[in-house]
This record gives structure tokens, sequence and C-alpha cells, in this order.
């Protein structure tokens, strides 16, 4: 793995570091474990790292030969870092993530994408750089004063490193609520969501449109004043959040998801301005979006009430169904389109 990938919102994909443990409902059909599994033997790149059941075991390795990769890509492309794994997970240590920043600072041709379901951790290591100043003693311990010449700190030029995205994934309103505000608190120069795979209804206006959340708390009266403007049209927020992507599950098992739940997802990052990305449909879709095959299966949706959920997700009493028919045959298109929106590049 590294120089194509298959991932619809990338072009490569970096991984020096393997392993990972499950942490919630959307790890449960993990296509890297499904990767890591078939290749466990003694000798191939997951041996260590599978359990007897075929889920990860919770260790992770260092993959040193590939810390440097990136460098050695000349060509610039979006890279996802760390597809087999979480860069946040609990055993990775410090100095490990350390060095995944200094190659990520000294590759700046290139544009690093960081997916984590451990937000909390991603929060309290960045947060500790941002008050050092981006700097890091060789350890992972970020002194509070960087003046150390000896080579044994690694300090970055621009903090938050203009070419790296973090993301969170998030699979139903309580991930969303619980990973999200995290990401938030997170220095970032892009912050995105994953959506994927999308197991319920998310509700993301608070996170959308709450470009001023840091104002909120420390200035009320500033942030007050900034949202009347913004609603007599003379004033604008920047989104909190800066590219939403969105897909069903694919695989073994996948469960279906509600057509609306994408369509709402996308309707309101059209209001807020921010870009969205439509990644597949998964295993299942509605049975207009793929010709109906004889014996396949298909799953029914009793639609939300739309007084305790947005009304795009219908009325009690209807019904939506999809249809199981495979990723190949269910594709990207979301209403006619495909939907390949990014943010802008910030280097």
């Amino acid at each position: 793995m590294g120089i194509k990938t298959g991932i619809e919102w990338t072009e490569s994909t970096w991984n020096p570091i393997r392993g990972c443990s499950r942490v919630s409902e959307g790890c449960r059909n993990c296509y890297a474990e499904t990767v890591a599994n078939r290749f466990k033997g003694p000798g191939e790149p997951y041996e260590g790292l599978i359990a007897k059941g075929g889920q990860w075991n919770g260790k992770v390795k260092l993959v040193e030969h590939k810390m440097d990769e990136p460098l050695r890509w000349t060509k610039p492309r979006m890279i996802f870092v760390n597809s087999m794994s979480d860069l946040f997970h609990p055993d990775v240590p410090d100095s490990v993530i350390a060095d995944v920043f200094r190659v990520m600072a000294q590759a700046k041709h290139h544009t690093f994408q960081i997916l984590t379901k451990r937000p909390e951790r991603m929060n309290q290591f960045l947060n500790r750089v941002d008050n050092a100043m981006g700097w890091f003693t060789h350890d992972g311990t970020p002194p509070e004063k960087a003046y150390n010449g000896s080579g044994m700190v690694v300090g970055y030029d621009k903090w938050p490193l203009p070419n790296v995205w973090l993301g969170v994934s998030v699979e139903d309103q309580a991930t969303a609520d619980a990973r999200i505000p995290l990401l938030l608190d997170t220095p970032a120069a892009v912050r995105w969501i994953s959506a994927e795979p999308l197991l319920g209804p998310i509700v993301v206006d608070d996170f959308l449109f709450r470009g001023d959340h840091s104002l909120r708390e420390t200035d009320p009266l500033a942030a007050a004043m900034l949202a009347e403007s913004v609603e007599d049209g003379c004033g604008w927020i920047r989104p909190a959040i800066d590219w939403v992507v969105v897909g069903g599950e694919s695989g073994p098992g996948a469960r279906p998801m509600h057509p609306d739940w994408a369509r709402y997802l996308r309707d309101r990052c059209q209001a807020a301005e921010v870009p969205f990305l439509f990644k597949q449909w998964g295993e299942w879709a509605p049975e207009t979006v793929c010709a109906t095959e004889h014996g396949a299966r298909t799953a029914l949706f009793i639609d939300y009430d739309g007084s305790t959920r947005p009304a795009a997700f219908g009325t009690r009493g209807q019904a939506t169904t999809v249809q199981k028919n495979g990723k190949k045959q269910t594709g990207r298109n979301l209403d006619g389109r495909t939907w390949d929106q990014y943010p802008e590049a910030t280097q």
C-alpha cells in the first residue's frame, strides 16, 4: 500500500504504523481489519496484530522504513495517514506521533489527511504542542521554551501545519456529539468529518455554523454581535467544519444507510457552504440507484417522526426501501450526480 489507493477522497496512503483496536459500532466491519486478517501469517505485514477471532488484538507496531516514505514521493498528492491504524491510538508513543508530524512538516508539497476515532488524545497532544509554539523534544514532549539548537528539538515554522487536515470518524449522532467538539478545540488548518459508515441520522448544524465557537467562550458579547451582523447580511462566520465526507458501509455484513441521512448532510453542507463529498452508497442503495435484481435482499426503514428529527428524515408511517446490490453496482451518485467537493488548499 502506498502510491495508489482505491479510497475515493485521497490519492495515496502512508502507513508508518500498523495495528489497532475497536472503539465503537463504526469499527464492527473495519475494512483495514479485514485486509490485515488476510496478511497475518508468519513473515507477513500484520503478523502478531490479529486475534484468533479475526479482530485487531490491540497491539500496534512501528514500520520504521515507512516513516520517511512521503519525502521520497516528489509529485504532490493528497495522502491518507495511517489507513491501517489510528495515529492517536493509546499505544502509539508520543515520540512516534512527533516523528509523523516532523515528516509532514518537511513534506510541504503534500497534503496529509488524518482521521481518528480518538479525538481526546489528538486534542490533548496537539494542544500541548500549540502551547509550546509547535516544538517537540526528541522524546515527543513539548518544552515550555524551544531554545535547544543541538538537534534534539524538532520545530515547525508554521503551526498548525498548513498541509495537514485533521478529521474524526463519526457514524451516528452520539459519536458526532462526542468527537466533533474535541476536533473543533484542536489546532488545525483544515478540520473535517468522515461519516462512514453512516449508521444513523446526524444533525450537524451546531458544528457547521459555529465558526465563532472560540469567540462564544472568550467573548460572548462579541459573538452575539457577530451573529447579529451575519443575520443582517453584513458579516461572515467561518464554518467550524471545513469538509464533510459521507458514505454507506461495504463488505460482508454491511448495514444499510437511509438515503435521507446522506441527503440531509449534503443539504446542510450546501447551506453552510461547506464542501461535501459523497464517497459511496456501499452495499445498499435505493432501488432508483441500481436496477432491481431477482432475489436481491431488501431492507425497510420506517422513517423518523418530524417532531423529533428534521423533516428531511420523513414523517412517521412512511417507509423507505433500500436494496443490497454490492458496492460496484450501487456506485457514488447521489440524486443523479457525483459530489466531489474539497476544501480550498491552505498552503
